[in-house]
């Protein structure tokens, strides 16, 4: 009798094994296929436009803006992948619930949380993925990128190897802004500079230097004179300097200052919030940011607990009807998201309330979705 117990308990537990891997099979393979989706959306999208305005506004060479988008694709990835744990949960279920496997399956006592159960786990490792991949890829590649774009930036008018050339700088209104003249450029550095600013209403001014060179901060000069003169050639001032820092179009080395709350980790930013001279602004973004370090990887387990019962088909229902719902917590999701952010930064909504919203929200439909669905047989 006891031998008998033994072995129906290793057959329960190696059919459940088995249930356990058809179900993870299943949704590995869609959530591969659903993280590719997105990406290539997102891609296609909202990235692809950023490409075409940093070519055509700041003349930035496809080449140098290719790779900053490819240096951004750890943080595209860390958002599509609750899209894709979600839609691979919903397109499994559902397809099960059309062929009334789930109905066989909690007729034979196998309950939806037993079903559900490789389902979490999946999603409970991708939170940690999710997690991790934040924590490690996504600042540093976000830092690499900021660096390439503001060096493009500053070399964008500067042609290697050439001698006796001009470049100009045009004004919104279509009117000259500023002249430069060099006589060779070496190794990214101009010799015998000569630069017309007209952009100041009422006054000229001309530098003239042996050498210059772009740097975040702005244009370093070295030996030369300025000179300042008014509209009617006169001479208003004379400036001899060794060294001079000049800024010309952006100011990169506010740039550089800009989201920096993307390159740091969730300790990174906990040790820059200790600082005092943090203004209240930047102060209420990067505690935002933090809390979300935590929340945007949970949303994958909140995902999982919405598309569970929305998955599971009534009888009545013939067709998979998973994708459109995945699109539409997803769509839902994102416009939460974005509206509590911008509450947040904008001090209306506490930062934890800001980062923290939509995962609220989800979970108390979710879990009352998902109770409900355990006591129905379908």
């Amino acid at each position: 009798m006891l031998k008998t117990f033994i072995e129906n308990i290793k057959e329960k537990y190696n059919n459940t094994k088995i249930l356990d891997k058809y179900i993870l099979k299943q949704v590995v393979q869609l959530f591969i296929m659903g993280v590719f989706i997105f990406t290539t959306i997102i891609f296609a999208s909202d990235t692809f436009i950023t490409l075409i305005k940093q070519i055509a506004k700041f003349g930035i060479p496809f080449k140098v803006a290719f790779i900053i988008i490819l240096l951004n694709l750890p943080a595209v990835i860390v958002m599509t992948i609750p899209m894709g744990v979600l839609l691979s949960t919903v397109m499994t279920l559902n397809r099960l619930s059309l062929s009334s496997e789930i109905t066989v399956m909690r007729a034979c006592g196998i309950g939806l949380n037993r079903i559900a159960k490789p389902i979490f786990i999946f999603a409970i490792v991708m939170a940690l993925s999710s997690f991790f991949i934040n924590e490690t890829l996504v600042p540093i590649m976000n830092a690499k990128s900021k660096d390439l774009a503001l060096w493009a930036l500053g070399q964008k008018n500067i042609p290697d190897g050439k001698k006796n050339f001009v470049f100009k700088e045009i004004s919104d209104n279509g009117h000259l802004k500023r002249l430069f003249y060099v006589g060779s450029c070496e190794k990214r550095t101009l010799h015998n500079v000569t630069v017309l600013d007209n952009s100041k209403d009422g006054t000229i001014q001309v530098l003239q230097a042996r050498e210059g060179k772009t740097s975040p901060k702005g244009w370093e000069f070295e030996k030369g004179a300025t000179y300042t003169m008014a509209n009617d050639g006169e001479v208003l001032n004379t400036t001899l300097f060794d060294t001079s820092l000049v800024q010309f179009g952006v100011d990169l080395s506010k740039e550089k200052n800009k989201n920096i709350e993307k390159e740091m980790n969730f300790i990174g930013l906990l040790k820059h919030l200790t600082k005092s001279d943090i203004d209240s602004k930047n102060r209420r973004v990067y505690t935002i940011a933090l809390f979300d370090k935590i929340a945007l990887p949970i949303t994958t387990l909140v995902f999982v607990l919405l598309g569970v019962p929305l998955a599971i088909t009534p009888p009545r229902v013939r067709y998979n009807r998973g994708f459109l719902f995945s699109v539409l917590i997803i769509f839902a999701y994102y416009l939460i998201r974005a509206l509590s952010l911008s509450f947040g930064e904008a001090g209306s909504l506490t930062p934890f309330i800001a980062a923290w919203l939509p995962n609220i929200i989800l979970t108390v439909w979710g879990t009352w979705l998902y109770y409900k669905k355990v006591y129905t047989i379908c």
